[in-house]
């Protein structure tokens, strides 16, 4: 992939920081799905590489205490990898890295937090996510809008209700925000005993405005064993 050149404002800089400390438990019970195989690389590798397009002063890899795969990988920009202990939940991987952050870059600088099994984020997404956010100084998340009717079940298997799809999207990652204010809106959801899913919901949370930024369908998630099939097809279609 080409590196893109963005121009950057106020003499900020750009991390990433990707939790990858879970157990995957809805794709296996042993199996990690970001150490899966894709045309000979890692799903983990196909991650970080569709960063890398973007002009990162370094990435953190948030990863389980017992992992002794990630460290050992050919990461791409190996020298701008950096590694810190993950928690039991994606929101404490996520603050564990933040806090790392803290100790080598600015609360002004941006970071993205990017899901370690989505390796197929195209480089147009990022380039715009990354543009809107130093644009609007504002924080922002690539999202879909939803397209498939929904389904309330309370008791399943009966339907409940339709629920009204109009104004609702499907978030996806990376979502990006300054260092400072989502180490803040982290610390904040968790003191509160908030539900936090995502970043945007502790933005959310602490009322700071978050854009949405219209992302691609083929930008999926690896949570299931037959995502894996439909990951192999689009990247080899992006090709």
């Amino acid at each position: 992939m080409n590196k893109m050149t963005i121009p950057h404002q106020k003499q900020t800089k750009l991390w990433a920081v990707i939790p990858a400390a879970g157990s995957g438990r809805r794709f296996s019970a042993t199996d990690l799905k970001q150490y899966q195989i894709i045309q000979n690389k890692t799903v983990l590798e196909h991650s970080i590489e569709r960063l890398s397009v973007l002009p990162l002063a370094g990435y953190v890899l948030a990863i389980a205490a017992d992992d002794d795969v990630a460290q050992n990988l050919a990461l791409v920009l190996k020298k701008k990898a950096h590694f810190c202990q993950g928690g039991a939940e994606r929101v404490y991987s996520v603050l564990n890295a933040l806090n790392y952050l803290s100790k080598i870059a600015s609360d002004e600088d941006w970071v993205l937090v990017h899901d370690a099994a989505r390796p197929c984020v195209s480089p147009s997404c990022l380039e715009t996510l990354y543009q809107q956010a130093i644009e609007h100084q504002q924080s922002a998340i690539l999202a879909i809008p939803v397209r498939d009717t929904l389904k309330r079940v309370v008791q399943a298997p009966q339907i409940t209700e339709t629920v009204s799809r109009e104004q609702l999207w499907q978030a996806q990652t990376p979502q990006i925000a300054q260092l400072g204010l989502l180490k803040s809106a982290l610390e904040q959801a968790i003191a509160d005993q908030v539900l936090i899913t995502d970043e945007a919901s502790a933005l959310e949370h602490i009322q700071a405005p978050v854009q949405v930024i219209t992302g691609r369908a083929d930008n999926i998630k690896i949570t299931y064993p037959s995502d894996l099939d439909l990951a192999r097809l689009i990247l080899q279609a992006q090709q």
